[in-house]
Protein backbone atom coordinates (compact mmCIF):
# COMPACT_ATOMS: atom_id res chain seq x y z
CA UNK A 1 0.00 0.00 0.00
CA UNK A 2 2.47 2.74 0.84
CA UNK A 3 4.46 1.29 -2.29
CA UNK A 4 1.38 2.04 -4.44
CA UNK A 5 1.01 5.66 -2.26
CA UNK A 6 4.86 6.57 -3.17
CA UNK A 7 4.46 5.50 -6.76
CA UNK A 8 1.01 7.31 -7.12
CA UNK A 9 2.91 11.16 -6.05
CA UNK A 10 5.33 10.37 -7.88
CA UNK A 11 3.37 10.31 -11.14
CA UNK A 12 1.45 13.10 -9.85
CA UNK A 13 4.73 14.84 -9.48
CA UNK A 14 6.07 13.95 -13.14
CA UNK A 15 2.90 15.24 -14.24
CA UNK A 16 2.55 18.09 -12.68
CA UNK A 17 6.14 19.49 -13.26
CA UNK A 18 5.36 20.79 -16.49
CA UNK A 19 3.06 23.46 -14.96
CA UNK A 20 5.95 25.57 -12.98
CA UNK A 21 8.57 24.87 -16.02
CA UNK A 22 9.88 28.45 -16.59
CA UNK A 23 8.68 30.17 -19.80
CA UNK A 24 9.88 33.56 -19.59
CA UNK A 25 13.13 34.86 -19.80
CA UNK A 26 14.96 38.03 -19.56
CA UNK A 27 18.26 39.23 -21.48
CA UNK A 28 20.11 42.41 -21.12
CA UNK A 29 21.79 44.50 -24.18
CA UNK A 30 23.88 47.27 -23.97
CA UNK A 31 21.77 49.42 -27.01
CA UNK A 32 18.70 50.40 -27.28
CA UNK A 33 17.48 50.07 -31.20
CA UNK A 34 16.56 53.43 -32.43
CA UNK A 35 13.79 51.62 -34.50
CA UNK A 36 12.39 48.04 -34.62
CA UNK A 37 12.41 47.59 -38.61
CA UNK A 38 15.79 45.98 -39.72
CA UNK A 39 14.70 47.31 -43.29
CA UNK A 40 14.93 50.62 -42.70
CA UNK A 41 18.04 51.14 -40.11
CA UNK A 42 22.02 50.08 -40.03
CA UNK A 43 21.76 49.78 -36.00
CA UNK A 44 23.03 46.04 -35.08
CA UNK A 45 20.52 46.72 -32.29
CA UNK A 46 17.80 45.78 -34.62
CA UNK A 47 18.35 42.58 -35.47
CA UNK A 48 20.01 41.28 -32.12
CA UNK A 49 16.07 41.45 -31.27
CA UNK A 50 14.22 41.23 -34.55
CA UNK A 51 16.31 38.37 -36.62
CA UNK A 52 14.19 35.24 -36.50
CA UNK A 53 12.33 36.40 -33.47
CA UNK A 54 9.91 38.68 -35.06
CA UNK A 55 11.01 39.00 -39.00
CA UNK A 56 12.11 36.15 -41.14
CA UNK A 57 13.35 36.12 -44.86
CA UNK A 58 13.82 33.85 -47.52
CA UNK A 59 16.77 32.64 -46.07
CA UNK A 60 18.41 32.65 -42.45
CA UNK A 61 21.50 32.29 -41.32
CA UNK A 62 21.94 28.94 -39.07
CA UNK A 63 24.08 29.72 -35.99
CA UNK A 64 27.15 27.73 -37.62
CA UNK A 65 26.71 30.54 -40.01
CA UNK A 66 25.84 28.81 -42.59
CA UNK A 67 22.83 29.71 -44.95
CA UNK A 68 19.20 27.62 -44.32
CA UNK A 69 16.02 27.93 -45.68
CA UNK A 70 13.73 30.50 -44.05
CA UNK A 71 10.36 31.43 -45.22
CA UNK A 72 11.55 29.80 -48.66
CA UNK A 73 11.70 25.98 -48.13
CA UNK A 74 13.93 25.61 -51.22
CA UNK A 75 15.25 27.04 -54.33
CA UNK A 76 16.37 26.65 -57.57
CA UNK A 77 19.06 28.23 -59.46
CA UNK A 78 19.21 28.43 -63.34
CA UNK A 79 21.57 30.49 -66.05
CA UNK A 80 24.49 29.90 -64.38
CA UNK A 81 23.25 31.59 -61.03
CA UNK A 82 21.24 34.38 -62.98
CA UNK A 83 17.40 33.13 -62.13
CA UNK A 84 16.79 32.08 -58.97
CA UNK A 85 13.20 30.10 -58.44
CA UNK A 86 12.38 30.18 -54.58
CA UNK A 87 9.32 27.81 -53.29
CA UNK A 88 7.80 29.00 -50.30
CA UNK A 89 6.51 27.97 -47.21
CA UNK A 90 2.52 27.33 -47.34
CA UNK A 91 0.17 28.41 -44.13
CA UNK A 92 2.66 30.95 -43.19
CA UNK A 93 0.39 33.98 -41.51
CA UNK A 94 1.84 37.43 -40.44
CA UNK A 95 1.46 38.71 -37.08
CA UNK A 96 -1.54 40.50 -38.01
CA UNK A 97 -3.36 37.36 -39.41
CA UNK A 98 -2.86 38.63 -42.51
CA UNK A 99 -1.84 35.31 -44.98
CA UNK A 100 1.76 35.51 -46.46
CA UNK A 101 2.32 34.60 -50.16
CA UNK A 102 4.49 35.40 -53.33
CA UNK A 103 3.19 38.87 -53.52
CA UNK A 104 4.61 39.96 -50.18
CA UNK A 105 8.20 39.00 -51.50
CA UNK A 106 7.77 40.53 -54.77
CA UNK A 107 6.60 43.96 -52.66
CA UNK A 108 9.03 43.69 -49.87
CA UNK A 109 12.17 43.15 -52.53
CA UNK A 110 11.08 45.49 -54.78
CA UNK A 111 10.49 47.99 -51.39
CA UNK A 112 14.28 47.46 -50.54
CA UNK A 113 15.74 48.52 -54.09
CA UNK A 114 13.76 51.23 -55.00
CA UNK A 115 15.07 54.60 -55.75
CA UNK A 116 13.39 55.50 -52.64
CA UNK A 117 14.65 52.97 -50.62
CA UNK A 118 15.85 53.99 -46.69
CA UNK A 119 17.59 49.95 -46.46
CA UNK A 120 20.60 50.47 -44.70
CA UNK A 121 22.15 47.39 -46.73
CA UNK A 122 20.58 48.58 -50.42
CA UNK A 123 23.54 46.64 -52.17
CA UNK A 124 22.37 43.30 -51.15
CA UNK A 125 19.54 44.20 -53.97
CA UNK A 126 21.44 46.08 -56.49
CA UNK A 127 22.33 43.65 -58.65
CA UNK A 128 17.61 42.10 -58.57
CA UNK A 129 16.55 43.17 -62.51
CA UNK A 130 13.03 41.38 -61.89
CA UNK A 131 10.96 40.17 -59.39
CA UNK A 132 7.89 38.12 -60.04
CA UNK A 133 5.10 36.26 -58.53
CA UNK A 134 5.21 32.93 -60.98
CA UNK A 135 2.69 31.36 -58.09
CA UNK A 136 1.43 32.46 -54.74
CA UNK A 137 4.00 29.87 -53.54
CA UNK A 138 6.75 30.49 -56.04
CA UNK A 139 8.50 33.65 -56.96
CA UNK A 140 11.38 34.43 -59.68
CA UNK A 141 14.23 36.77 -59.02
CA UNK A 142 16.03 37.51 -62.15
CA UNK A 143 19.63 38.88 -61.19
CA UNK A 144 21.55 41.39 -64.03
CA UNK A 145 24.27 39.17 -63.25
CA UNK A 146 25.35 35.69 -62.17
CA UNK A 147 25.78 35.80 -58.29
CA UNK A 148 26.62 32.30 -56.41
CA UNK A 149 26.46 34.38 -53.15
CA UNK A 150 22.27 35.80 -53.59
CA UNK A 151 20.74 33.05 -50.87
CA UNK A 152 23.65 34.42 -48.23
CA UNK A 153 23.01 38.24 -49.31
CA UNK A 154 18.53 37.16 -48.85
CA UNK A 155 19.41 35.95 -45.15
CA UNK A 156 20.88 38.94 -43.77
CA UNK A 157 18.23 40.76 -41.96
CA UNK A 158 18.02 43.57 -43.99
CA UNK A 159 16.45 41.34 -45.99
CA UNK A 160 13.35 40.39 -44.43
CA UNK A 161 9.77 39.55 -45.98
CA UNK A 162 7.17 42.58 -44.45
CA UNK A 163 3.82 42.76 -44.94
CA UNK A 164 2.86 45.51 -47.31
CA UNK A 165 -0.29 46.61 -44.62
CA UNK A 166 2.01 47.31 -41.99
CA UNK A 167 5.16 48.48 -43.57
CA UNK A 168 5.33 51.79 -42.72
CA UNK A 169 4.69 51.41 -38.81
CA UNK A 170 7.09 48.56 -38.17
CA UNK A 171 9.28 51.23 -37.14
CA UNK A 172 7.63 51.41 -33.57
CA UNK A 173 4.82 48.59 -34.24
CA UNK A 174 6.38 45.32 -35.95
CA UNK A 175 4.86 43.08 -37.88
CA UNK A 176 6.46 39.60 -38.97
CA UNK A 177 5.88 35.81 -39.90
CA UNK A 178 8.46 35.09 -36.91
CA UNK A 179 7.66 32.70 -33.68
CA UNK A 180 7.44 35.29 -31.24
CA UNK A 181 5.20 38.81 -32.34
CA UNK A 182 5.96 42.11 -30.42
CA UNK A 183 4.22 43.06 -27.41
CA UNK A 184 5.69 46.17 -25.41
CA UNK A 185 7.90 48.65 -25.61
CA UNK A 186 9.18 51.00 -22.96
CA UNK A 187 11.73 53.34 -24.62
CA UNK A 188 14.68 53.63 -22.27
CA UNK A 189 14.42 50.67 -20.19
CA UNK A 190 12.66 47.48 -21.78
CA UNK A 191 10.71 45.63 -24.96
CA UNK A 192 8.66 42.73 -24.65
CA UNK A 193 7.83 39.80 -27.18
CA UNK A 194 5.90 37.00 -26.63
CA UNK A 195 4.99 33.62 -28.19
CA UNK A 196 3.01 33.81 -31.28
CA UNK A 197 0.08 30.85 -31.49
CA UNK A 198 -0.01 31.17 -35.13
CA UNK A 199 2.98 30.60 -36.19
CA UNK A 200 4.07 28.20 -39.27
CA UNK A 201 7.02 26.42 -38.03
CA UNK A 202 8.06 24.61 -34.11
CA UNK A 203 6.71 26.22 -31.69
CA UNK A 204 9.08 28.27 -29.26
CA UNK A 205 9.46 26.86 -25.55
CA UNK A 206 9.34 30.43 -24.15
CA UNK A 207 5.96 32.21 -23.87
CA UNK A 208 7.93 35.43 -23.03
CA UNK A 209 11.05 37.28 -23.95
CA UNK A 210 12.19 40.68 -22.64
CA UNK A 211 15.07 43.01 -23.56
CA UNK A 212 16.25 45.12 -21.18
CA UNK A 213 18.24 47.92 -21.84
CA UNK A 214 21.58 48.27 -19.51
CA UNK A 215 24.50 50.42 -21.09
CA UNK A 216 26.85 50.85 -18.40
CA UNK A 217 28.82 47.88 -17.52
CA UNK A 218 28.95 48.11 -13.90
CA UNK A 219 25.12 48.31 -13.92
CA UNK A 220 25.28 44.91 -16.15
CA UNK A 221 27.74 43.22 -13.77
CA UNK A 222 24.97 44.38 -10.63
CA UNK A 223 22.07 43.21 -13.05
CA UNK A 224 23.51 39.70 -13.42
CA UNK A 225 24.38 39.29 -9.77
CA UNK A 226 21.17 40.02 -8.74
CA UNK A 227 19.52 37.98 -11.32
CA UNK A 228 17.70 40.69 -12.43
CA UNK A 229 18.34 39.36 -16.00
CA UNK A 230 18.70 35.49 -16.67
CA UNK A 231 21.39 35.97 -19.62
CA UNK A 232 23.21 38.71 -21.41
CA UNK A 233 24.33 37.15 -24.62
CA UNK A 234 26.59 40.23 -25.59
CA UNK A 235 27.74 41.01 -21.72
CA UNK A 236 29.69 44.42 -22.02
CA UNK A 237 32.09 44.45 -18.67
CA UNK A 238 34.71 41.73 -19.51
CA UNK A 239 37.04 42.66 -16.69
CA UNK A 240 34.27 41.15 -14.00
CA UNK A 241 34.09 36.97 -16.39
CA UNK A 242 36.53 35.89 -14.29
CA UNK A 243 34.09 36.44 -10.91
CA UNK A 244 31.22 35.41 -12.90
CA UNK A 245 32.93 32.22 -14.30
CA UNK A 246 33.68 31.27 -10.15
CA UNK A 247 29.62 31.52 -9.36
CA UNK A 248 27.64 28.27 -9.86
CA UNK A 249 24.45 30.05 -10.97
CA UNK A 250 26.20 31.20 -14.23
CA UNK A 251 28.00 30.14 -17.25
CA UNK A 252 30.02 32.17 -19.44
CA UNK A 253 30.13 31.88 -23.06
CA UNK A 254 32.43 33.21 -24.97
CA UNK A 255 32.67 32.54 -28.86
CA UNK A 256 33.17 34.51 -32.28
CA UNK A 257 31.85 37.11 -33.77
CA UNK A 258 31.60 38.74 -37.35
CA UNK A 259 33.01 42.36 -35.97
CA UNK A 260 35.53 43.35 -37.31
CA UNK A 261 36.52 46.38 -35.01
CA UNK A 262 38.31 49.07 -36.46
CA UNK A 263 39.55 52.85 -35.82
CA UNK A 264 37.75 54.08 -39.19
CA UNK A 265 39.13 56.72 -41.24
CA UNK A 266 37.39 59.55 -43.48
CA UNK A 267 39.28 58.52 -46.60
CA UNK A 268 37.79 61.60 -48.51
CA UNK A 269 39.16 64.04 -46.10
CA UNK A 270 43.10 65.79 -46.10
CA UNK A 271 45.27 64.81 -45.08
CA UNK A 272 43.36 61.54 -44.18
CA UNK A 273 43.31 60.88 -48.24
CA UNK A 274 47.50 60.40 -48.21
CA UNK A 275 48.24 57.26 -47.83
CA UNK A 276 51.23 58.13 -46.00
CA UNK A 277 48.86 59.50 -43.19
CA UNK A 278 46.70 56.58 -43.32
CA UNK A 279 49.61 54.35 -42.79
CA UNK A 280 51.05 56.25 -40.12
CA UNK A 281 47.75 56.06 -37.78
CA UNK A 282 47.85 52.30 -38.24
CA UNK A 283 51.13 51.91 -37.35
CA UNK A 284 50.85 53.94 -34.31
CA UNK A 285 48.67 51.53 -32.87
CA UNK A 286 48.93 48.61 -30.71
CA UNK A 287 46.31 45.97 -31.40
CA UNK A 288 46.96 43.59 -28.17
CA UNK A 289 47.28 47.14 -25.81
CA UNK A 290 43.81 47.88 -27.00
CA UNK A 291 42.45 44.53 -27.00
CA UNK A 292 43.77 44.08 -22.90
CA UNK A 293 43.11 47.38 -21.96
CA UNK A 294 39.24 47.79 -23.33
CA UNK A 295 38.70 44.50 -23.73
CA UNK A 296 40.25 42.93 -20.75
CA UNK A 297 42.24 40.14 -23.24
CA UNK A 298 38.90 38.99 -25.29
CA UNK A 299 39.59 39.72 -29.32
CA UNK A 300 41.91 38.42 -31.84
CA UNK A 301 43.87 40.80 -33.81
CA UNK A 302 42.96 41.74 -37.27
CA UNK A 303 44.99 43.59 -40.06
CA UNK A 304 42.29 43.41 -42.50
CA UNK A 305 38.40 42.89 -43.38
CA UNK A 306 37.67 38.83 -42.94
CA UNK A 307 37.12 37.14 -39.78
CA UNK A 308 40.21 34.87 -38.66
CA UNK A 309 37.51 32.26 -38.68
CA UNK A 310 36.58 32.28 -42.00
CA UNK A 311 38.19 30.03 -44.46
CA UNK A 312 39.21 33.08 -46.76
CA UNK A 313 41.24 34.56 -44.18
CA UNK A 314 44.61 35.77 -44.84
CA UNK A 315 46.80 37.15 -41.85
CA UNK A 316 47.29 40.91 -42.79
CA UNK A 317 48.75 42.14 -39.22
CA UNK A 318 52.48 41.89 -40.90
CA UNK A 319 51.45 45.07 -42.81
CA UNK A 320 50.87 47.37 -39.90
CA UNK A 321 53.11 46.70 -36.50
CA UNK A 322 53.30 48.50 -33.72
CA UNK A 323 56.20 50.92 -35.07
CA UNK A 324 56.01 54.65 -33.98
CA UNK A 325 59.10 55.87 -35.41
CA UNK A 326 58.38 54.75 -38.54
CA UNK A 327 54.78 56.13 -38.27
CA UNK A 328 56.59 59.79 -37.16
CA UNK A 329 58.92 58.90 -40.35
CA UNK A 330 55.71 58.76 -42.64
CA UNK A 331 53.99 62.12 -41.49
CA UNK A 332 57.34 63.97 -42.25
CA UNK A 333 57.89 62.63 -45.43
CA UNK A 334 53.51 63.26 -46.03
CA UNK A 335 54.77 67.14 -44.84
CA UNK A 336 52.16 66.58 -42.35
CA UNK A 337 52.98 68.60 -38.91
CA UNK A 338 50.69 69.73 -36.13
CA UNK A 339 48.00 67.18 -37.32
CA UNK A 340 44.39 67.39 -34.77
CA UNK A 341 41.68 65.28 -35.92
CA UNK A 342 38.22 64.37 -34.66
CA UNK A 343 37.75 61.19 -32.96
CA UNK A 344 33.98 60.07 -32.58
CA UNK A 345 32.93 57.29 -30.31
CA UNK A 346 29.77 55.75 -30.33
CA UNK A 347 28.52 54.33 -26.38
CA UNK A 348 29.68 50.60 -27.02
CA UNK A 349 32.47 49.82 -24.17
CA UNK A 350 34.88 48.84 -27.06
CA UNK A 351 34.37 52.20 -28.76
CA UNK A 352 34.93 54.33 -25.36
CA UNK A 353 37.38 52.28 -23.79
CA UNK A 354 39.34 51.72 -27.11
CA UNK A 355 38.89 55.22 -27.96
CA UNK A 356 41.06 56.76 -25.08
CA UNK A 357 44.24 54.22 -25.64
CA UNK A 358 44.35 55.22 -29.42
CA UNK A 359 43.97 58.58 -28.76
CA UNK A 360 47.12 58.20 -26.26
CA UNK A 361 48.84 56.03 -29.39
CA UNK A 362 48.33 58.89 -31.68
CA UNK A 363 49.48 62.15 -29.51
CA UNK A 364 52.92 59.86 -29.61
CA UNK A 365 53.18 60.24 -32.87
CA UNK A 366 52.60 63.97 -33.06
CA UNK A 367 48.65 63.74 -33.72
CA UNK A 368 46.64 65.26 -31.21
CA UNK A 369 42.14 63.99 -31.23
CA UNK A 370 39.38 65.85 -30.34
CA UNK A 371 36.86 63.34 -28.45
CA UNK A 372 33.45 63.45 -29.27
CA UNK A 373 31.35 60.49 -27.09
CA UNK A 374 27.88 60.01 -29.55
CA UNK A 375 24.81 58.34 -28.40
CA UNK A 376 24.20 55.95 -31.32
CA UNK A 377 20.94 57.50 -32.50
CA UNK A 378 23.97 60.78 -33.53
CA UNK A 379 26.46 58.72 -34.35
CA UNK A 380 24.20 57.05 -37.05
CA UNK A 381 23.22 60.13 -38.17
CA UNK A 382 26.42 62.41 -37.95
CA UNK A 383 29.21 59.94 -38.59
CA UNK A 384 27.03 56.70 -40.82
CA UNK A 385 24.89 58.14 -42.51
CA UNK A 386 26.36 62.19 -42.91
CA UNK A 387 29.67 60.83 -43.39
CA UNK A 388 30.97 64.35 -40.92
CA UNK A 389 34.06 62.93 -39.21
CA UNK A 390 37.76 62.35 -39.19
CA UNK A 391 38.26 59.05 -36.86
CA UNK A 392 35.72 56.91 -35.59
CA UNK A 393 35.40 53.29 -33.75
CA UNK A 394 32.96 51.23 -34.68
CA UNK A 395 32.75 47.16 -34.84
CA UNK A 396 31.28 46.01 -38.38
CA UNK A 397 29.33 43.29 -37.35
CA UNK A 398 27.85 42.38 -40.47
CA UNK A 399 28.44 38.96 -42.43
CA UNK A 400 31.08 38.64 -45.87
CA UNK A 401 30.89 42.25 -46.32
CA UNK A 402 34.15 43.62 -47.91
CA UNK A 403 32.25 44.91 -50.56
CA UNK A 404 31.50 48.06 -48.55
CA UNK A 405 34.07 49.60 -49.37
CA UNK A 406 33.18 49.68 -53.00
CA UNK A 407 29.86 51.84 -52.00
CA UNK A 408 30.63 55.69 -53.30
CA UNK A 409 28.38 56.76 -50.76
CA UNK A 410 29.56 54.79 -48.08
CA UNK A 411 30.34 56.59 -44.25
CA UNK A 412 33.97 55.68 -45.07
CA UNK A 413 34.10 57.27 -48.54
CA UNK A 414 37.26 55.28 -50.60
CA UNK A 415 35.42 53.41 -53.53
CA UNK A 416 38.94 53.13 -55.33
CA UNK A 417 37.91 52.29 -58.94
CA UNK A 418 40.31 49.19 -59.13
CA UNK A 419 38.40 47.82 -55.99
CA UNK A 420 34.88 48.59 -57.16
CA UNK A 421 35.85 46.52 -60.51
CA UNK A 422 37.13 43.60 -57.99
CA UNK A 423 33.89 43.52 -56.19
CA UNK A 424 31.91 43.79 -59.64
CA UNK A 425 33.58 40.46 -60.03
CA UNK A 426 33.47 39.18 -56.98
CA UNK A 427 29.49 39.32 -57.38
CA UNK A 428 29.11 37.65 -60.56
CA UNK A 429 31.51 34.70 -59.63
CA UNK A 430 29.76 31.54 -59.36
CA UNK A 431 32.93 29.12 -58.69
CA UNK A 432 33.44 29.05 -55.15
CA UNK A 433 37.23 28.52 -55.81
CA UNK A 434 37.20 32.17 -58.04
CA UNK A 435 34.98 33.71 -55.33
CA UNK A 436 37.51 32.41 -52.37
CA UNK A 437 40.60 33.96 -54.64
CA UNK A 438 39.00 37.04 -55.07
CA UNK A 439 38.20 37.37 -50.90
CA UNK A 440 41.82 37.02 -50.49
CA UNK A 441 42.80 39.43 -52.94
CA UNK A 442 40.50 41.86 -51.60
CA UNK A 443 41.69 41.63 -47.94
CA UNK A 444 45.06 42.35 -49.67
CA UNK A 445 44.17 45.16 -51.13
CA UNK A 446 42.51 46.85 -48.82
CA UNK A 447 45.81 46.56 -46.05
CA UNK A 448 48.31 47.62 -48.67
CA UNK A 449 45.86 50.62 -48.77
CA UNK A 450 45.52 51.31 -45.22
CA UNK A 451 41.80 52.24 -45.89
CA UNK A 452 41.14 52.01 -41.90
CA UNK A 453 43.51 50.86 -38.76
CA UNK A 454 41.95 47.66 -38.48
CA UNK A 455 42.30 46.58 -34.29
CA UNK A 456 40.38 43.08 -33.22
CA UNK A 457 37.57 40.74 -34.26
CA UNK A 458 35.42 41.32 -31.76
CA UNK A 459 34.64 38.53 -29.36
CA UNK A 460 31.46 37.31 -28.45
CA UNK A 461 31.54 36.89 -24.87
CA UNK A 462 27.99 35.85 -23.18
CA UNK A 463 26.31 34.64 -19.68
CA UNK A 464 23.89 33.30 -18.64
CA UNK A 465 22.01 31.75 -15.73
CA UNK A 466 23.94 28.00 -15.69
CA UNK A 467 20.46 26.64 -16.50
CA UNK A 468 19.69 28.04 -20.11
CA UNK A 469 20.62 26.40 -23.12
CA UNK A 470 19.99 27.18 -26.28
CA UNK A 471 21.89 30.94 -26.77
CA UNK A 472 24.22 31.07 -29.92
CA UNK A 473 27.87 30.77 -28.67
CA UNK A 474 29.26 32.44 -32.05
CA UNK A 475 27.27 35.58 -33.55
CA UNK A 476 27.53 34.98 -37.50
CA UNK A 477 24.84 37.80 -37.71
CA UNK A 478 23.97 40.68 -35.07
CA UNK A 479 20.98 38.05 -33.43
CA UNK A 480 19.64 37.07 -30.09
CA UNK A 481 17.96 34.15 -32.29
CA UNK A 482 15.49 32.50 -28.84
CA UNK A 483 13.69 29.67 -31.10
CA UNK A 484 15.90 27.53 -29.82
CA UNK A 485 16.45 28.83 -26.11
CA UNK A 486 14.89 26.74 -22.92
CA UNK A 487 15.56 26.13 -19.36
CA UNK A 488 16.25 22.88 -17.99
CA UNK A 489 15.79 22.14 -14.82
Amino acid sequence: MIRKLLTTVAMLGTLAAPAFARDTITLGMVLEPPTLDPTAGAAAAIDEITYSNLFEGLTRFGPDGSVQPGLAERWDVSEGGRIYDFHLRQGVKFHDGADFAADDVVFSLDRARADGSVNAQKGLFEGIETVEAISPAQVRVTLRAPDGAFPFKMAWGDAVIVDPASAETNATRPVGTGPFAFADWRQGDRLTIAAFPGYWGPKPALREATFRFISDPTAAFAAMMAEDVDAFPNYPAPETLDVLKADPRFKVIVGTTEGETMLSINNAKKPLDDVRVRKAIALAIDRQAIINGAMFGYGTPIGSHTPPHSPDYVDQTAKSPHDPEQARALLAEAGVTGLRLRLALPPPPYARRGGEIVAAELREIGIETEITNMEWAQWLETVFNGGDFDLTIISHVEPMDIDIYARPDYYLHYARPDYVALMDRLKAAVDPAERSALIRQAQEELADDYVVAWLFQLAKTGVANAKIEGLWENSPTPANDLTGVRWIE
